[in-house]
């Protein structure tokens, strides 16, 4: 049986009073259900709401990470460095990283190695965009994406790595893919990693990120292969981001 997971990425949003009105509310209601819960605020940040997580179950994650143990690269953040302030995952891939600054399959395997030998779980995002979707190319770009890194990888360092997908036409639009639709690719990931270990692929936690909300994540949630959510915007309106957790849980 798979703990469900509800992780908020907050990406560059927030300020200190923010912060702190946020995980106020968090600690008192979102870290108190059966499920897994974990905030992955920006990386200035992370030491203030670290302050937050010692006291609760809510787990700690950043939204990058740099593939280089250290060195001249300026303005990058390490895996020691995420470890030293008590992070447990790092967000890997997501279609930011990969549209905005270019990030490759191979720079997303490289970065998901040294995550998980540095003790760190890595979420996986993959995804299409949505003139990928109209062409009917929605499987082939995932599994592009996610054999990248299990060839690179190899399959055993998925074990206590989460996947996520995210439709990219659904982040931040207000569209969501319908539950149908997410339950269908959520499968076929399930079925790629199977391909290399069948254990593996059924344990695996496998969240949706795509415009999750308080009105829609019990729908997407009910799915057999849906195992939580990767929540933007709604991640940083606490009422909402509990209410998800909920759904999550219920």
């Amino acid at each position: 049986m798979r703990t469900a997971l509800v992780a908020g990425n907050w990406k560059m949003n927030g300020d200190s009073a923010f912060i702190n009105e946020l995980m106020s509310s968090l600690t008192t209601a979102a870290g108190s259900s059966n499920i897994d819960v974990l905030v992955c605020p920006p990386a200035v940040y992370l030491s203030q709401v670290k302050e937050f997580t010692q006291s609760c179950s809510i787990a700690l994650g950043a939204q990058n990470v740099s593939e280089h143990p250290n060195g001249a690269f300026t303005g990058e953040i390490s895996l020691a460095m995420l470890n030293d302030l008590g992070c447990e995952y790092v967000i890997l891939g997501h279609s930011e990283r990969r549209s905005l600054y270019g990030e490759t399959d191979t720079v997303v395997a490289d970065k998901f190695i040294a995550a998980v030998d540095a003790g760190l779980k890595p979420i996986l995002c993959v995804g299409e965009t949505l003139e990928e979707r109209e062409s009917g190319a929605t499987i082939d770009i995932v599994s592009r994406q996610l054999k990248a890194v299990i060839d690179s990888a190899g399959i055993d360092k998925f074990s206590d790595a989460v996947v996520a997908y995210e439709p990219v036409w659904a982040i931040g639009t207000g569209k969501t893919a319908t539950a149908e639709q997410a339950q269908e690719v959520h499968a076929a990931i399930r079925a790629i990693l199977a391909e290399s270990d069948s254990v593996i692929a059924a344990k695996i936690r496998i969240l949706y990120g795509g415009s999750v909300n308080a009105a829609n994540a019990a729908e997407l949630f009910a799915n057999e292969d849906v195992d939580g959510g990767l929540v933007g915007g709604a991640s940083l309106k606490a009422n909402d981001f509990i209410a998800i957790c909920h759904a999550a849980g219920a």
